[in-house]
């Protein structure tokens, strides 16, 4: 996995060129400034309970062919309708089957914030998330230098947006709390190997910064699992696979979404 990790990132900077043939910086930071007004993320996710972000991609290098339809606008809605706080939509096309455009139709379905998940490691993308629509973005410690991270996290807030910063391991939250993240997701899966590590939530979440809005990503399948995260005092779950694998996504995500509020 580490290898296609590394190639995922590859292909990303190499389609950021492009890209910026085609606009340059300059205009694309105009119209990420004439974006419609954000939503706030973050603040969605600080509610009672813990809060379902509930994830939108058709497919993933782990898992293949996740949905075979896939209607972006009609997940969102159907989550919308489930009780889910944000979203999170891939936008990386490749090895997630992802668009730009599927933020705008996710934000516009739902009326719920939404995250750009995507593989982040240049400032141009985080203009085109907030051009697109996005109320956040997801920022991987694992693919970024603590100088990248500071930049790419700033540069969001200056934007308006949420930036959720991505940790799976005590070195990789240590560097989101020296970087001042004020959202923070914990992985479960590392992203070397795509194993889980079963007691990451457990020997994380009591490290985390004071006052941080953490949000827990990776093998979250049942109500049992999301008491889990609620005693642990997890604010928010971000979960995707178990959901998308499922016929009824209103359904699926109703019953997490459900069990996050008792």
């Amino acid at each position: 996995m580490t290898r296609v990790l590394d190639r995922i990132v590859f292909e990303t900077r190499q389609d950021l060129a492009r890209k910026r043939a085609k606009i340059a910086l300059v205009n694309l930071e105009r119209l990420a400034r004439r974006a419609p007004t954000v939503r706030p993320f973050a603040e969605a996710l600080k509610k009672r309970g813990v809060g379902l972000v509930a994830e939108l991609k058709a497919k993933s290098p782990s898992a293949g062919l996740i949905r075979p339809r896939y209607d972006v606008a009609a997940g969102a809605r159907a989550y919308a309708r489930a009780g889910a706080r944000a979203l999170s939509v891939l936008t990386e096309p490749r090895y997630f089957g992802g668009k730009l455009d599927h933020l705008v139709l996710a934000r516009r379905a739902s009326g719920l914030p939404v995250l750009r998940k995507d593989f982040i490691v240049d400032p141009y993308q985080v203009f085109e998330a907030r051009a697109h629509g996005a109320d956040a973005v997801l920022l991987i410690v694992r693919l970024l230098t603590d100088w990248e991270l500071v930049t790419l996290q700033k540069l969001a807030w200056d934007l308006k947006m949420d930036a959720l910063v991505e940790t799976h391991t005590a070195e990789e939250l240590g560097r989101a709390k020296k970087a001042g993240a004020r959202l923070i997701g914990i992985n479960s899966r590392n992203l070397d190997t795509l194993a889980m590590d079963p007691q990451a939530f457990e020997k994380l979440v009591p490290r985390a910064p004071r006052g941080a809005v953490l949000v827990a990503e990776s093998g979250i399948k049942t109500p049992d699992d999301v008491r889990r995260l609620s005693i642990l005092g997890v604010n928010a779950m971000l979960v995707g696979e178990s959901l998308l694998k499922q016929k009824n996504l209103e359904t699926a995500a109703r019953v997490l979404a459900t069990a996050g509020k008792a």
